[in-house]
């Protein structure tokens, strides 16, 4: 039977696209052959790429002056890449929000000097820090910001004004929300969420930052190797494009980017009401901070938490177990979701809150 999974990745996928991907596993198009077999060099597959790229211009639209790269190496490649890429003057800003804007700060500090801008560390990382645009440096060359913290379960609602170009991790909510991509210079997105199988990072650079990594910064890390060859210098990961584009055809049939954002408000509204309206779960993130993609909760106690893990995946609920930086649970309700996962998840947990309470 199908489960709803509720992994921070890999996750859940949409029905839909996973039974044309399995209808067409061993036949794309007539080709007689699959997409996961299939020359990258071919002009089935560079339709696929071309259509792929198109789709998440639509979507978000991204503007012409930028360019839509397929990488590897997820979003924890990019912690190196971005400075390897962007610190022209050897200077950047970084907001401390979780785990992983926290990796990328120390990445960072490989390649030149790094700034703290500020951090919620010491609160575990239960909000975001409110900053102004007086608060950046000047002469720094960018600003880097993780707009979903997955494990804590924050988000930024609203991106920060700044005088360097902004880059931000976008891993746990690119297609989740509208965007105004003029505002960003740099978006990098492992695709395992959201988007696609593991394996693809999607890339979105203002072209005006091309051009300018370190000497040293590897081929295979270097924006302009992508953006020159069309993100075929080597061969892309054609499987996980190719789920892409099954999913961006989906997103665009659903009514596209806004239309799943009124479905991501109502499903995370539904579980946070439940919780705050109940004394036997706990979430201690800020209220206004809340991610609407992962949702993190405890009970009273550690043991609590595990029997509500094991009996959760016994009724179907899987891969709830929290992080281990969090404990508790966590449900991660990303695009592909069904609002039906949620009520089959409150209505498990009004069941285990009625039996050990």
């Amino acid at each position: 039977m199908r489960v709803y999974n509720f992994a921070a990745g890999p996750s859940q996928m949409f029905d839909e696209v996973l039974k044309q991907a399995a209808s067409e596993m061993t036949d794309y198009q007539g080709t007689g052959m699959g997409v996961v077999e299939m020359s990258h060099r071919s002009k089935p597959f560079q339709a696929i790429q071309d259509e792929t790229e198109a789709l998440f211009r639509e979507l978000l639209n991204i503007p012409e002056h930028y360019s839509v790269l397929f990488m590897t190496g997820g979003g924890s490649t990019q912690f190196d890449a971005v400075p390897l890429n962007l610190m022209v003057k050897g200077k950047a800003d970084y907001l401390d929000t979780g785990n992983f804007a926290n990796k990328a700060m120390k990445a960072a500090m490989k390649y030149g000097e790094v700034r703290c801008v500020a951090s919620s560390k010491e609160s575990a990382y239960t909000y975001i820090p409110k900053v102004t645009k007086a608060d950046f440096s000047l002469d720094a060359d960018y600003v880097h910001i993780t707009s979903n913290n997955t494990i804590f379960g924050t988000r930024f609602k609203e991106f920060p004004d700044t005088p360097t170009p902004l880059v931000c991790d976008m891993s746990s909510e690119i297609l989740s929300r509208r965007i105004d991509v003029n505002k960003f210079g740099l978006i990098y997105a492992g695709a395992q969420k959201n988007i696609s199988g593991a394996g693809l990072t999607i890339v979105i650079v203002k072209n005006d930052l091309l051009g300018t990594a370190k000497p040293y910064c590897p081929t295979m890390l270097n924006y302009k190797t992508f953006a020159d060859n069309g993100s075929m210098y080597n061969t892309p990961p054609c499987y996980s494009i190719y789920l892409a584009m099954l999913t961006l055809r989906h997103l665009k049939k659903l009514g596209g980017v806004d239309a799943i954002n009124v479905i991501n408000e109502r499903k995370a509204k539904k579980l946070y009401d439940f919780i705050d309206g109940t004394d036997f779960y706990t979430n201690n993130v800020r209220r206004e901070d809340r991610s609407i993609m992962n949702v993190p909760f405890v009970c009273a106690t550690p043991e609590l938490d595990a029997k509500f893990v094991k009996e959760a995946s016994e009724n179907g609920l899987v891969s709830i177990k929290g992080h281990r930086l969090v404990g508790g649970m966590r449900a991660s309700i990303y695009n592909a979701m069904p609002e039906e996962g949620v009520d089959a998840l409150i209505a498990f947990m009004k069941k285990f809150e009625l039996q050990n309470s």
